[in-house]
């Protein structure tokens, strides 16, 4: 469940993340600030999962939802239909005809992963640097934006998350986690 959900606020970030162009002399300050003026909206996505237990990735896609400020929907639909949703302080997840909804006050450490993830979707520089070391490498039109987690905490389950994308158009987020199991997810925005 930890790990649907590391994925699932990641796609928040995918989403936020294609933003409008911003300016000559692209740095953290302009993407944040574009991040912060993101309306949201539709997108497809595919994830492909690398895990040491596997001899083969495993490869899902469907669609995704965000409203700025905290409301994220992910349905996949293939190889199995799924439906997650954060929404204030909730997560639920449905899969194979069950629900599962998990208050985030009541999971101090993945409240604390998600509020980080929060800061990114709204542009929250401040937070973001007070969880994060941000590294932005590249220049408007091609560029990796390199988030490696300063709290323990969150550090034990996430090494690393590699955001990369042309002009403000996320393109990939490779998640890192600390046990050496990825994930990729590609993100298609979708006109509304």
């Amino acid at each position: 469940m930890i790990y649907h959900l590391r994925a699932f606020v990641l796609v928040c970030a995918a989403l936020v993340l294609a933003g409008p162009t911003a300016a000559a002399g692209f740095d953290v300050v302009q993407l944040m600030d574009s991040l912060a003026r993101h309306p949201g909206g539709p997108a497809k996505f595919t994830e492909t999962r690398h895990l040491a237990m596997l001899d083969k990735p495993l490869v899902s896609s469907g669609e995704m939802h965000f409203t700025p400020p905290d409301r994220l929907e992910k349905r996949t639909l293939t190889p199995k239909p799924e439906y997650m949703l954060l929404d204030r302080d909730r997560i639920t997840l449905e899969r194979d005809q069950r629900r599962m909804t998990i208050r985030l006050g009541s999971r101090p450490e993945v409240l604390a992963f998600v509020d980080s993830v929060r800061g990114l979707l709204s542009g929250n520089r401040v937070s973001m640097e007070r969880s994060y070391l941000m590294q932005l490498q590249g220049e408007a039109d091609r560029w990796v934006l390199t988030l490696h987690p300063k709290d323990a905490e969150i550090a034990a389950l996430i090494q690393r998350i590699t955001v990369s994308g042309t002009d403000n158009q996320i393109r990939t987020i490779e998640y890192l986690q600390a046990d050496g199991d990825r994930s990729v997810l590609a993100i298609e925005q979708v006109n509304p």
